[in-house]
């Protein structure tokens, strides 16, 4: 008998794969082991289950072990695969203090990311949480209840109990800070104003949400002011002071009091499970693979958040971890090891987010230095348009940024931010761009016209019209 597909990592990507093998092959073995006890989670929805808006823990998982029993998976969780022998074709893997080995025919590594805080002093403190996973989430709604309330969701078998009944039994906070101001610091803000919790957001930059640009970063700033978020911009967090728990932010301008501590300040890819192998690791430390997610190594495959995708613009190698990628990469991965090659498909980095009522989407490049060093000219135009034709009720101005090479004319980017159906707009920068479209061909698309839905020009054809003016 052939030794089976195994999969490391029992989330998106892995899953993914594990499926689409398990479908294409009822006949083969595919084992995923997961080390934690969640699988198939919804990660992009913990703000909103902290913030309330999800009312239970359940909600946010995609399968359950019995789900993933019925496809024909062999899903071992509390299980981690510590060392990986390309040689031998081989993991070993610890459960409860014991080693086992388990031969592989195909490997696929999909170990996902972490939450990265080490560089701020203090992180380790009580109070201090950053929010990548389930058990976080878990504990961050548990500490913004009130004393005597029921633990939040400990009836579900995977919830950390302990650190859940811990956090229940502190006085609800009144002060809190978030150390970043990118997508999940932007998002937690709106879940602790829900909370009715004093937030300040402190970001290094001059800017929120720097991968959007300084139009939507500035948008943004405004609205989250409105409601009611205290923005320290060009302030860095120097330490985070306490006794046991965290009690002080120490930052460039002074001192604040606080009672729990938010850090987002981005991911870092786990691929030292790869350490002493010959797979090769990417420039931006995650791994290195090629259109079929392939590694370095024969047989062996990565997917996921800690692997890199080749870039739409740039036809490079890019890490940028998103939900769509690992989900899309996995399956492609698991149809190529069922025997059927396919590709993981290329990404452009599109992303939206919500700032309480902005909304705020993005795609390509859009960062000059960065398209300057990618070997492009790029040009950029921002203009605010209306949402719908302007007797209609319910519109918002809706602000778009387009970036292109100035040589060739083709789309490398764009931003879009408003209050009315902004975000779902930047699908269509995000299809030209796969398209390498030009700005000229963006300008003559034929998009949908109703008042209820947009102006006639509707306003990604107005930013296309008034940068191909430029180019002209």
């Amino acid at each position: 008998m052939a030794d089976p597909f195994v999969v490391v990592g029992g989330d998106a990507a892995g899953l993914s794969a594990a499926s689409k093998f398990a479908r294409e092959r009822p006949d083969g073995d595919v084992i995923v082991y997961e080390k934690g006890r969640w699988i198939s989670y919804a990660h992009c929805g913990t703000p909103y289950y902290v913030k309330g808006e999800v009312e239970h823990v359940t909600d946010l998982l995609s399968l359950t072990p019995a789900d993933v029993a019925d496809r024909g998976i062999d899903l071992r969780r509390e299980r981690e695969v510590v060392a990986v022998d390309t040689d031998e074709r081989t993991v070993t893997v610890v459960h409860n203090g014991e080693q086992s080995v388990q031969p592989y025919s195909d490997l696929l590594v999909a170990t996902g990311a972490r939450a990265v805080s080490d560089p701020v002093d203090g992180h380790s403190l009580d109070g201090v949480f950053t929010l990548h996973g389930i058990d976080s989430a878990c504990a961050i709604r548990a500490a913004l209840a009130d004393p005597g309330t029921e633990p939040v969701d400990t009836d579900v078998d995977a919830v950390d109990r302990e650190t859940v009944e811990r956090y229940t039994a502190w006085d609800p906070p009144e002060t809190v800070a978030v150390v970043g101001g990118g997508y999940v610091g932007v998002e937690m803000a709106e879940a602790f104003r829900a909370h009715g919790v004093e937030t300040h957001v402190f970001q290094r930059s001059g800017h929120l949400l720097p991968p959007f640009g300084d139009a939507a970063g500035e948008r943004v700033a405004d609205h989250m002011r409105e409601q009611g978020v205290t923005l320290h911009l060009d302030c860095a967090v120097e330490e985070l002071a306490g006794g046991e728990r965290v009690e002080t932010v120490v930052h460039e301008d002074g001192r604040l009091a606080v009672d729990l501590v938010l850090v987002g300040i981005g991911i870092r890819p786990n691929t030292e499970l790869l350490s002493g192998t010959p797979v090769e690791i990417g420039d931006s430390g995650a791994v290195a693979t090629d259109e079929h997610g392939r590694t370095s190594v024969d047989g062996v495959y990565a997917a996921g958040d800690c692997a890199e995708d080749r870039h739409a613009v740039t036809g490079e190698p890019a890490w940028v971890p998103l939900g769509l990628t690992a989900n899309r990469a996995g399956r492609a991965i698991g149809q190529t090891v069922a025997g059927d090659p396919s590709p993981v498909g290329d990404i452009a980095g599109t992303a939206v987010v919500k700032a309480f009522d902005m909304e705020c989407g993005r795609v390509g490049i859009i960062d000059h230095e960065r398209a300057e060093a990618d070997g492009f000219d790029p040009v950029s135009e921002t203009i605010t348009a209306g949402s719908r034709s302007g007797y209609y009720p319910g519109g918002d101005e809706t602000t778009v940024t387009l970036t292109a090479d100035r040589e060739s004319g083709r789309l490398l980017g764009g931003a879009i931010t408003g209050r009315d159906r902004a975000a779902i707009r930047i699908d269509t920068l995000a299809t030209a761009i796969e398209r390498d479209t030009t700005v000229p061909q963006l300008e003559r698309l034929d998009l949908a016209y109703a008042p209820p839905f947009s102006p006639v020009w509707d306003p990604v054809l107005v930013a296309a019209k008034v940068l191909n003016g430029h180019l002209e």
